[in-house]
């Protein structure tokens, strides 16, 4: 384990779109498990522990021997989740990693820590990969601004930035990965903080941080395997899976 460096999970059991979907175990092991497994691979098992608000998920991710810790169901947040259990932590480093991202790449996870390591003036860190029209004309599909030094300027659903010459968005874009490594106490920080007004409008958390004037650095890695929101991602990550082409067992560089 990295010093001073812990991953949180944050475990909802309630899913609208796909009920139940982190427990799901056709393959034989439930999705949570399958994303502790892929977490433990970064910094080992010891650096994971899963934020849940029901035993069944705490059962389930103890059985790949990370930690696992029941937080209060009335969260409206992941962030807000992993807050409640980062304060008892003495990491200066907190990663943020989804319950339903079962092909994390573990170097990715590293990735977001160097980055804050790297760039002092960050409090929290990301990622994206490069974007498709269809992905920047999709507001299900987040964008995000990369400025100079790594640093993300904007994030938003709506396709940018656009090409004034041109009368149009630009054809690619950066699409934002789901992942964030915060500095513990900015994390703390920034979940106290109300939503902002923009926030509010795009339905999007990180911009409450960018309000707050809170750095945030952002790397380009060259390809992410999508989590699993709908019935259709979990077919999908079963042929992966059945196939072997979905990496769980492989760990790249970024």
């Amino acid at each position: 384990m990295r010093s001073g460096t812990a991953i949180l999970i944050p475990a909802r059991r309630a899913s609208t779109r796909l009920p139940e979907k982190l427990l799901l175990s056709e393959s034989g092991r439930p999705v949570i498990a399958y994303a502790c497994e892929r977490a433990a691979l970064a910094f080992g098992a010891q650096a994971v522990t899963v934020c849940a608000d029901d035993a069944a998920l705490i059962t389930a991710a103890r059985t790949t021997g990370v930690s696992a810790v029941m937080t209060r169901i009335d969260h409206q947040s992941g962030t807000d989740r992993i807050a409640e259990i980062a304060v008892g932590l003495a990491a200066n480093i907190i990663v943020n990693v989804q319950g339903d991202e079962p092909e994390m790449d573990p170097a990715h996870i590293r990735l977001v820590v160097a980055l804050l390591e790297r760039h002092p003036w960050a409090g929290m860190s990301t990622l994206c990969v490069p974007g498709t029209t269809a992905e920047q004309n999709n507001p299900n599909n987040v964008k995000v601004i990369l400025g100079h030094n790594e640093r993300a300027l904007w994030f938003s659903r709506c396709p940018v930035v656009y090409d004034r010459d041109h009368a149009r968005p630009t054809t690619t874009c950066h699409r934002h990965l789901g992942i964030y490594a915060y500095r513990r106490e900015v994390l703390l920080n920034y979940a106290a903080l109300p939503p902002s007004g923009l926030e509010q409008l795009e339905k999007l958390e990180q911009l409450r941080a960018l309000d707050a004037g809170i750095g945030i650095a952002c790397a380009e890695v060259s390809h992410a395997q999508p989590g699993i929101d709908v019935r259709a991602d979990y077919d999908a990550f079963l042929a992966r899976l059945k196939t072997g082409t979905n990496g769980v067992n492989k760990v790249t560089t970024p």
